[in-house]
């Protein structure tokens, strides 16, 4: 199995048991993160934040809200710089969304994600 993959397997099993602890073990310091969701709940953020700190508070609040949050691996494409991850998010009385989502990866460490909805 291609060393990406198993980094983005780790991502949703971390994800889907609401380890932020081991979630961001899979990210570097200076990590950055995108998603249309950031810029809908947070607008000043324009979508985009940096670090692990701003990352546990993200998904922290994503988890306190949202507690049966859960993401349905579709299919996982992984390269030596990127893992392109497709999955479903399902939250009990919500309809469920198709994300896409890229995992830029360097050194074991997820540098980059950025979220892109369907």
């Amino acid at each position: 199995m291609h060393p990406n993959k198993k980094i983005a397997l780790n991502w949703f099993k971390a994800f889907n048991e609401h380890d932020l602890v081991s979630l961001l073990k899979l990210y570097s310091d200076d990590a950055q993160h995108y998603s249309p969701k950031l810029k809908i709940r947070q607008p000043n953020t324009n979508g985009l934040i940096r670090g692990k700190k701003e990352l546990q508070i993200w998904w922290q609040d994503a988890f306190d809200r949202l507690p049966s949050l859960n993401y349905e691996v579709v299919k996982l494409t992984a390269g030596d710089e990127q893992v392109f991850m497709e999955y479903i998010r399902h939250v009990t009385g919500e309809e469920d969304l198709k994300v896409g989502e890229v995992l830029e990866i360097k050194n074991g460490l997820i540098i980059f994600s950025r979220v892109y909805h369907g």
